[in-house]
């Protein structure tokens, strides 16, 4: 579900029209819809109401500070994997008892930084992690409670570069060695065991990998309770999938996915997170942009839009499909075009889709890519010296600019000339 639907003949943002606010800003740019966020955010909390659970959402799907302070504000805790992501969440007002630190490359300096800003765990990924943050600890005289990440070599049947579950992943450790790494854990005074981490993937668009993994995981949680260790916090991940293509079959809703936490893990009585952030933020977003061109080659069409790779890097980097319309609404019955779909970046991978057929465009013509909330603008660069684009946030019949596209003067100012230049 989203809140982008043509209305008169063009394609609003709740109640803003996408044009208006091409206009104010110009294009390309990405709009986020407020009650989007809202929504998918409280069905996911709605989901995990049988039990006591907190909803991290994982910050690197969108971390403009406007999205996690709204977030926030509706009882959201934060998953981040960074000390830059760690400093947005407390600068939106995000207390630490709300933010979990995960990743597997946490520095010393990182674990330093949340141990004296408050961190609600640390979910570590390695027995060299958890000597450095028993270390780093101790030196604070701090105490810090952790999950340990175990990887339960679950295939969570999404594309190779988002699977995070397998043996041949670099995260966590292997669930048959979870016994002894939390054994050793336990002899750390800087350290407070007190659940589980794992998280098997992202875009998962069937239930059977998690029931897989968290039945593993109900397994360990008795066998270390068991081995006299406090087992009282499961966090559970992320990963559930979006319909990226409006024609999919729709993945499972977050109700199924909080039935199946119950079934699965439930009778241990834990306190239950979960990592969300695609499916909070990813049909909550836009990016919007114009056609340049319409060029025609020997055997295709080509539009030619304003918006590069730099600026979406999903289809370049994943194959990655999102839907793209057009934001003046066609008329009933009009014949469809097909073209490749591409940007001014001067690289062949510069492209948005092949042979996809649409209604038919024009030079000037506004374009809006579907689902592109998340791993849209937190991945975006200034490849060819493109300026990264606008961030807009709609809240009914307003909106505001949240993150302004820099000028080129202030793009070029960020670089130094060594001395021996000037």
């Amino acid at each position: 579900m989203d809140h982008f639907l043509y209305r008169d003949g063009a394609l609003y943002a709740e109640d803003v029209p996408v044009a208006e606010i091409a206009a104010a800003v110009g294009t390309p740019f990405y709009v986020y819809s407020t009650a989007t966020l809202k929504r998918h955010f409280s069905l996911f909390d709605e989901a995990l109401g049988w039990a006591d659970h907190l909803v991290c959402f994982a910050m690197k799907s969108l971390s403009n500070q406007a999205v996690i302070k709204l977030l926030g504000d509706a009882g959201a805790g934060m998953d981040v994997v960074s000390g830059g992501e760690y400093m947005r969440a407390k600068a939106a007002g995000v207390p630490g008892d709300r933010i979990v630190f995960s990743g597997v490359g946490k520095t010393a300096d990182e674990m330093r930084l949340a141990i004296e800003g408050g961190i609600r765990q640390f979910n570590v990924e390695s027995e060299p992690e958890m000597i450095m943050l028993d270390r780093v600890a101790q030196s604070l005289g701090a105490v810090v409670p952790i999950t340990v990440r175990v990887n339960p070599d679950v295939d969570a049947k999404t594309h190779a570069k988002i699977a995070t579950g397998k043996s041949e992943n670099k995260f966590g450790i292997p669930i048959s060695r979870a016994r002894e790494v939390y054994a050793m854990a336990g002899t750390m005074p800087g350290l407070k065991v007190i659940g589980i981490d794992v998280h098997i993937g992202s875009q998962l668009t069937e239930l059977a990998p998690f029931e897989a993994a968290y039945r593993k995981v109900a397994e360990l949680t008795e066998q270390l309770r068991a081995d006299g260790h406090e087992i009282k916090r499961l966090d559970l991940g992320g990963g559930l999938g979006i319909p990226y293509a409006r024609s999919n079959e729709a993945p499972p809703l977050p109700t199924d996915y909080g039935a199946l936490i119950q079934r699965t893990v439930g009778h241990l009585g834990c306190e239950i997170e979960i990592e969300p952030g695609r499916l909070i933020s990813g049909n909550a977003g836009l990016m919007v942009s114009k056609v340049i061109y319409v060029k025609s080659g020997e055997d295709r069409d080509f539009l030619i839009l304003d918006g590069a790779m730099n600026d979406l890097i999903r289809p370049a980097m994943y194959d990655a499909w999102h839907d793209i319309i057009p934001v003046k609404e066609p008329a009933p019955g009009a014949a469809p075009a097909k073209y490749d779909i591409v940007g001014p970046v001067c690289e062949s991978g510069d492209t948005f889709a092949k042979g996809r057929e649409m209604p038919a465009v024009q030079a000037d013509d506004l374009v809006a890519f579907r689902s592109a909330g998340a791993y849209g603008a937190v991945m975006a660069s200034e490849y060819n010296s493109r300026p990264l684009i606008p961030e807009v946030l709609v809240d009914k019949d307003q909106f505001a600019v949240i993150r302004a596209r820099p000028t080129y003067e202030e793009m070029i100012a960020r670089d130094t000339l060594p001395m021996w230049l000037e």
